[in-house]
């Protein structure tokens, strides 16, 4: 996606299914309205806002559409643990409108609203969408310029109070917080896993031997002119080639003595949870992958921070859903629908 705000959203959609999935399956944290008093086309409802069918089939129309132009139709016959992927898509779906709609709640207990150009923006979206829409797709989606209108201002305010609430974290990251090295390193394993992909610990015995083996691969390691790469691809029970991380990315053990090594220095014998291991480091600093690194612990941190907020939030909130209704959306099987880009459009006109 071209917008960073649209890219930002999705991530965090992914992070908090589970907690929106309350609109189908209430927790013991969520005030539960049990009400019969839906309207006709309203799917679900928290606390003052309701979501509508013509809303929810934009989303999956949308969805539908842009994985069947990448992977064509015979992805849908996919399924995981019995559940097929078109109602995984549904779940989702549903759990992105869910958030969208918490926000706009959100936005209004910090009085974040959008300003009349924003609003402008949206209209303009949406003529611009509705506008690219054939017959058959408008009623498949049962869409309206208005619907498509309102799903963007509601959207544009989700990115916006997320952006409020971010607003004040640092983006400045030193260099040794995001250092990044790369070693390679020599692994005697002490546990494997069964068929089922549990760890199996080795026995005593056998975490005798492992030491012993390690013990002789420090020692080979370290005599003049050893070829530790050699040994590597020989000896070693884990990966093959070289790995690079940062602070917090892999087993503290390992961590501690790998950045306390110097460029082409050899560890002692690391114990870990996976066996014993001798590392060398390559390289002490990685001034691409530092700086990748940077990004990538801002973006956690402004998750972090919104998450908290926002599982703050979302646990006081009454919602509903209309099983019934919510039954029967489906896929839409029609060739003339093939409208993928109600996000794009989006990102067009706020980026």
């Amino acid at each position: 996606m071209k917008n960073k705000k649209w890219r930002a959203l999705l991530f965090y959609w992914g992070m908090l299914l589970f907690a929106l999935t309350g609109c189908q399956k209430m927790d013991t944290d969520t005030r539960l309205v049990l009400t019969t008093g839906f309207g006709r086309d309203e799917i679900f409802r928290i606390e003052s806002m309701s979501c509508t069918l013509p809303e929810v089939m934009v989303y999956l129309v949308n969805t539908q559409d842009q994985y069947e132009s990448v992977y064509g139709k015979k992805i849908w016959e996919t399924e995981l643990n019995g559940v097929t992927l078109e109602e995984s898509i549904k779940d989702t779906v549903l759990a992105q409108l869910a958030q969208v709609k918490t926000m706009n709640l959100l936005a209004e207990q910090y009085h974040v609203f959008l300003s009349d150009s924003e609003l402008q923006t949206a209209r303009e979206a949406a003529a611009a969408y509705f506008g690219s829409l054939n017959e058959e797709e408008k009623k498949a989606m049962q869409a309206t310029e208005e619907i498509i209108e309102g799903l963007y201002e509601e959207f544009a305010l989700a990115n916006k109070v997320y952006e409020y609430i971010i607003k004040d974290i640092n983006p400045e990251i030193s260099d040794d917080e995001a250092r990044t090295i790369t070693v390679r390193y020599i692994l005697i394993k002490t546990s494997d896993t069964d068929g089922a992909g549990r760890r199996v610990e080795y026995s005593e015995d056998a975490k005798r031997d492992a030491k012993e083996r390690a013990k002789e691969l420090l020692n080979l390691a370290r005599e003049e002119g050893s070829d530790f790469e050699e040994l590597v691809l020989q000896y070693s029970e884990g990966e093959k080639g070289t790995y690079s991380f940062g602070k917090g990315e892999t087993e503290q053990a390992f961590e501690d003595a790998a950045f306390n090594l110097e460029t082409d220095e050899i560890s002692d014998i690391v114990e870990t949870e996976n066996g014993y291991n001798i590392i060398k480091c390559l390289s002490t600093f990685n001034r691409e992958e530092t700086d990748a690194n940077k990004i990538k612990i801002v973006e956690k941190r402004k998750r972090e921070v919104f998450g908290q907020e926002y599982d703050a939030f979302v646990t006081s909130l009454a919602r509903t859903l209309n099983e019934e209704l919510w039954s029967t959306v489906s896929f839409v099987e029609n060739d003339e629908v093939k409208t993928k880009d109600f996000f794009d459009v989006y990102n067009q006109f706020f980026s």
